[in-house]
């Protein structure tokens, strides 16, 4: 026997480079970032917000209720009406205080707009905003 092994009796792995643990830190992080991203739930339809001057964001964790023209009440896509406003929002607020966002449609009728507001602070909301386009200058 030699000494001296030839390259072809070193190379029996197959030489390559091991790629389980580049693969594993990746899904790691890719979960670690699924986890920690908030995501905002739209209403599931269009409205025309009422401009205005003073117009600041809000959180983008928060609870969205829009009312169209035709006077329906929307949350996530499903109409749930004036009756369906405190259940949601008391339902929702228990786990924590999150603020209640209204997208009115600007041709929104006042009364129907107020009333949803009342529902939502009748739910035990501590923070509800209506939700406007900033006024370009």
């Amino acid at each position: 026997m030699s000494r001296f092994r030839s390259l072809s009796e070193l190379d029996d792995d197959g030489g390559g480079i091991d790629m389980s643990p580049l693969i594993d830190c990746v899904f790691i992080l890719l979960i670690f970032f699924i986890v920690t991203t908030t995501f905002v739930e739209e209403t599931g339809v269009d409205v025309d917000k009422p401009q205005a001057a003073s117009a600041v964001s809000l959180e983008k964790n928060s609870i969205l209720i829009a009312v169209t023209t035709a006077g329906a009440v929307v949350y996530g896509g499903q109409e749930i009406g004036i009756a369906g406003v405190q259940p949601l929002v008391k339902r929702l607020i228990q786990k924590e205080d999150l603020p209640v966002i209204v997208q009115a449609d600007s041709e929104v009728p006042a009364g129907l707009f107020v009333r949803v507001i009342d529902e939502a602070k009748l739910a035990g909301a501590s923070r509800v905003s209506v939700a406007t386009r900033k006024e370009s200058s």
